[in-house]
């Protein structure tokens, strides 16, 4: 050891460099002193600049939308502006690549989703480590996937199409967005769960999905169901079910595919927060605290609830045990599926 401690006091172990190893531990101890003021201001001032939350998707989604107002509200929390800064690209790695490498400060958010789940098992290499490169911080909400139709399908029931499933092996077209997207995997588990052999078929995006549906090139779809919502409210598509535990509250009237004949079947996306590992637990509390308090204001839960996300707060290590949870879930849909490995 260079110094030893004796009565809360420091000092050096051999006289002979007495006056050198007491320079030496003074200044080692007053740069641990200054080290830990210094770390204790950082905390107790957060935040003391703009605060970024990186979101992996374009503008305009469910995703951006939810950043921008929950971050909006959490700008008057903490007094300080949010700004969003899209990052799109395969998977979500960019936007994770960018937050697992930022200052471990704070000042530099993730947002997260299922997606962030599925891209664990879905890549063969990822530039982080999914879970130990970033701190939770908490959910933002949760949002439903549905079943839907054509208005003029001959499948007016989950109970319908599931009927037809059964009797005619493979013949059954339902369409998602892209192989490996959360409703790609919605589907694929639904087929698994189900007990069924239909065909999935991928599209480029929910615009050809919803074509594709609409003209009668497929028989049913998988999707988010915000941005089908006004579609299914002008009935111009059908909804057969949705694929959580329990009913939008958007649209209640849209039973569950469990209520509907296919127990086990639990299929929601959800959307949260994280920033990078090594972020003092005091901020991590703090950035919490501020956005459980936005998702608790009427105007964010409303302005979220139009968005078909039902705003919902946890706690750090709730949303750390949702991510393990999420990882082994839809990493065992993945090698069920035999998706290759990207």
């Amino acid at each position: 050891m260079f110094c030893t401690r004796i009565s809360g006091m420091y000092k050096p172990q051999h006289p002979k460099l007495s006056f050198f190893k007491t320079f030496v531990c003074a200044s080692a101890l007053t740069l641990g002193f200054s080290a830990n003021f210094a770390h204790a201001q950082t905390a107790a001032s957060f935040p003391n600049k703009a605060i970024k939350i990186v979101v992996p998707f374009g503008a305009g989604g469910i995703a951006d939308l939810s950043a921008r107002t929950v971050g909006a509200k959490m700008a008057e929390i903490l007094g300080q502006a949010v700004v969003i800064e899209n990052k799109p690209g395969a998977g979500g790695i960019a936007a994770g690549e960018l937050v697992a490498k930022s200052e471990p400060d704070g000042s530099t958010l993730l947002l997260m989703s299922n997606g962030t789940a599925v891209s664990a098992s879905l890549f063969k290499s990822l530039p982080f480590d999914t879970v130990k490169d970033f701190a939770p911080v908490s959910t933002l909400g949760f949002f439903d996937i549905a079943l839907v139709t054509k208005a003029d399908s001959p499948f007016k029931t989950l109970a319908d199409l599931l009927a037809f499933a059964k009797a005619n092996p493979g013949k059954l077209n339902v369409g998602t967005i892209n192989i490996g997207s959360t409703q790609n995997l919605a589907a694929e588990l639904f087929k698994s769960t189900a007990g069924i052999n239909i065909q999935i078929v991928p599209f480029n995006g929910t615009p050809a999905v919803v074509t594709a549906l609409r003209g009668g090139q497929i028989d049913a779809a998988v999707e988010i169901l915000g941005p089908v919502k006004t579609q299914i409210e002008a009935k111009a598509i059908h909804a057969l079910a949705v694929m959580g535990l329990k009913r939008a509250p958007s649209m209640p009237n849209i039973p569950t595919a469990k209520e509907s004949g296919v127990a086990n079947m639990n299929a929601a996306s959800w959307n949260a927060l994280a920033v990078s590992a090594k972020t003092p637990k005091d901020i991590v509390a703090k950035l919490n605290a501020a956005t459980s308090t936005a998702l608790a204001s009427a105007d964010v839960k409303k302005k979220l609830a139009d968005l078909g996300v039902e705003a919902d707060a946890s706690s750090p290590e709730l949303l750390g045990e949702l991510l393990n949870a999420e990882i082994k879930r839809w990493g065992e849909v993945i090698n069920r599926a035999n998706i290759p490995k990207q």
